[in-house]
């Protein structure tokens, strides 16, 4: 029996979805790594019950960190995105979170580069506040290790391949830290959405939507980019056809950003004798007006491939991949 909802949360599901195709699907995937991280900072005494931890969302650590600081008896500030939606802002309100959203802005890098400089103000006025830094931090690669010990007690790590959406840089390079260090043959492959400068497709604007979660308009520490094999750079109406066909093939229903790991991972099974497992980070719910509404724009997914260029100047949509490192 699990003391708190954040750790029955933070542990994920195993679906098999196909000949060696494995979802590993959370709830809320972030809870993982803020519940592991502040438990760590307490005991390490960097932090101690009562203090407050403040960091930028654009929704879903907002809600993992609130239940992290909720468990432990800890305050918590959150300077949100304008894409934080009324339920989550319900949900924080009651938790005890208190709740910056900035207003819109006409990119993501003017929206995180505000958030952070309203960290900087926040902490000049409260020095005495700690700072999560969820995108440079590696305290965040902590709460992976028991996910990764959950997948070896499952599936032989040794002829696996991990896909899915960099963001961070935690998860999927946790995951295979962890991972690697039994099994060093682990294979990793990032999903990224285009216009992001986290694998280099700034020069390319998805006309629709870029991913939320998944990208950076910014560069983040807690990516290392030698942890990676390959990329795959999904656009919108690629990964609105994954996310349709997980549905309605295998009745998950998860985020956009899952839809591009489970076309990235189709392609890669395929082209491989290996077990792909993608990861499913979150559920759909946020999706059901921009995506599941619009099931009638997916196309069948075996129709879709992605373009495989010399260079990344190459980088076309609504699909591109490469290995990595890549020219």
């Amino acid at each position: 029996m699990h003391d708190h909802i954040a750790e029955a949360i933070a542990r994920p599901d195993l679906v098999r979805t196909g000949d060696r195709l494995v979802c590993l699907r959370f709830e809320t995937m972030k809870v993982v790594s803020a519940l592991e991280a502040v438990r760590h900072l307490l005991r390490t005494g960097v932090i101690a019950p009562g203090d407050t931890l403040v960091d930028s969302s654009s929704g879903i650590y907002a809600y993992a960190l609130a239940l992290a600081c909720h468990r432990f008896g800890l305050r918590c500030h959150i300077v949100g995105s304008t894409t934080v939606d009324h339920t989550l802002r319900t949900q924080l309100a009651v938790l005890g979170a208190t709740l910056e959203q900035m207003p819109p802005e006409a990119d993501l890098k003017l929206d995180q580069n505000r958030r952070v400089r309203r960290i900087g103000e926040i902490l000049r006025a409260h020095p005495d506040w700690h700072w999560m830094r969820q995108y440079h931090d590696r305290v965040h690669y902590l709460g992976y290790r028991a996910v990764a010990r959950q997948i070896t007690r499952e599936l032989d790590p040794s002829r696996l391949i991990v896909v899915g959406g960099v963001g961070s840089g935690a998860s999927t390079g946790a995951l295979a830290t962890w991972l690697r260090s039994t099994a060093p043959g682990v294979g990793l492959v990032g999903v990224q959405p285009f216009g992001s400068v986290t694998f280099g497709s700034e020069h390319i604007a998805d006309p629709d939507i870029i991913i939320a979660g998944i990208g950076s308009s910014i560069p983040f520490g807690n990516v290392a980019h030698e942890l990676y094999d390959t990329v795959h750079w999904v656009g919108f109406t690629a990964a609105l056809s994954g996310s349709v066909d997980l549905l309605r093939r295998h009745a998950i229903f998860a985020g956009l950003s899952t839809g591009a790991a489970y076309l990235a991972a189709r392609w890669e099974r395929d082209r491989s004798d290996r077990t792909v497992l993608f990861i499913a980070a979150d559920t759909g719910h946020r999706y059901v007006d921009t995506v599941f509404a619009r099931h009638a724009e997916a196309v069948p997914v075996t129709s879709l491939a992605p373009v495989e260029p010399a260079t990344r100047a190459g980088l076309a949509l609504p699909w591109s991949r490469m290995p990595w490192p890549a020219p």
